[in-house]
């Protein structure tokens, strides 16, 4: 298969293989990849995607491949966080002249923004099907028995909530002019708490290790495969990706019965994807076993369905992978953040919000400025980086969006 990648640090025994031609790659984040890249059970290399940029400890948009251990910080706090998309036989020529009842609609089944939500609108039987499915209480349980630090009152309450910042759902419209859902959340605060209770762990083993390593930022503290804390540290973030799986399910299904209140009768098409871009799993590649880490990164093995998003109002593409075996069979989890939350806020008009939005159904306050087109790289350009890891299904234009 041939490459489209070129080296941003090739330098030492850690190579660092970045897709990313056409898109800027800011210096800090350059810095991040090669902190990665200096640990010496990371490799044989790291693999970077165009929407790369400065994340904490590790670089959103990276796939950090390890050896005997993992690095918390570089799976991050909105543990298996991820898309869901669905077709529906619904066509646009279905869809109402206006669709601000719609979006209201959806607004009033799924609570959005940060917080416990309290007993939100009591959840219906299907949605508590996933969580006993799942064996949800039980699990957390377990983990919280040998880590009591980790609080478990969050789960039920924000199970098929949003979330806040880039979290979204999204009524689109594809080629055909066929009607898609699409949405945008992880695990809550629930995996929130565990990221961030692991990630303080791994600090305070740092300075307990017999042998010493060299770590150039705190955040890139790891945990080695056979301490008690490593095995902890995997049933919980396999706990939590779960959860966030479901979450996802949960509010997908609220989502399709907001819409059968307000629009004629559909039918779900066999088209439909479920995909983390924050994770860690064992996978082997190139011979060898290795825990590989996507932080803003999908899974894009040989004919494996993907969702990458745009920014509000730009387009988004369900894609099938290529499996190229460079980026760790991989591709961007979305455009890309090319200035931070504070500098959109300052830099980007409401005017020009407004402006980049026209075509959608959806907030156009100074609250969501920093979610704003302007904020994020163009993703024509990201998808022309990374032709040789995916191939566009689907091309998707929102009508709708409700914001976290």
């Amino acid at each position: 298969m041939s490459t489209n990648y070129t080296f941003l640090h090739a330098e030492g025994s850690t190579p660092i293989k970045a897709w990313v031609r056409g898109v800027p790659v800011e210096a800090q984040a350059q810095q991040q990849l090669q902190n990665i890249a200096a640990l010496p059970f990371v490799g044989p290399w790291v693999a970077v995607m165009p929407d790369v940029h400065l994340g904490i400890g590790a670089t959103v948009g990276s796939v950090v491949p390890t050896r005997g251990a993992i690095i918390p910080a570089a799976v991050g706090v909105d543990i298996g966080c991820g898309m869901a998309a669905v077709r529906t036989s619904l066509t646009a020529a279905q869809l109402p002249d206006s669709l601000v009842k719609l979006r209201s609609e959806i607004e009033r089944a799924i609570p959005v923004g940060n917080g416990a939500h309290g007993d939100h609108a009591k959840m219906p039987d299907s949605v508590e099907s996933i969580i006993d499915r799942n064996a949800l209480y039980p699990r957390l349980e377990a983990i919280k028995a040998k880590h009591r630090g980790i609080r478990t009152d969050k789960l039920a309450k924000q199970m098929g909530t949003l979330g806040g910042g880039n979290h979204f759902i999204e009524v689109c419209l594809d080629e055909s002019d066929r009607v898609w859902v699409m949405l945008h959340s992880g695990s809550r605060g629930t995996g929130n708490l565990i990221g961030t209770y692991f990630i303080q762990k791994a600090r305070e083993e740092l300075g307990r290790r017999v042998l010493g390593y060299h770590v150039p930022d705190k955040d890139l503290a790891f945990f080695m495969e056979g301490e008690a804390l490593f095995e902890d540290y995997v049933e919980a973030v396999s706990w939590a990706q779960d959860y966030a799986r479901c979450n996802r399910e949960a509010i997908m299904t609220r989502v399709l019965g907001a819409l059968r209140k307000q629009l004629p009768k559909f039918q779900l098409d066999t088209m439909a994807v479920n995909c983390h871009h924050n994770y860690v799993q064992k996978e082997t590649h190139h011979g060898k076993e290795l825990f590989v880490t996507r932080k803003g990164a999908v899974s894009a093995r040989a004919g494996e369905l993907g969702i990458i998003p745009g920014s509000m109002g730009a387009q988004s593409f369900i894609v099938r992978g290529l499996g190229n075996d460079e980026s760790f069979h991989s591709c961007s989890h979305g455009a890309g953040r090319v200035m931070s939350r504070t500098q959109a806020k300052k830099s980007i008009t409401l005017k020009q919000h407004r402006e980049a939005t026209a075509h959608v159904e959806c907030r156009k306050d100074e609250g969501v400025i920093d979610e704003s087109p302007a904020a994020y790289k163009p993703i024509d350009k990201v998808m022309a980086a990374q032709r040789d890891l995916v191939e566009i299904v689907h091309t998707l234009r929102q009508v709708v969006c409700v914001k976290g």
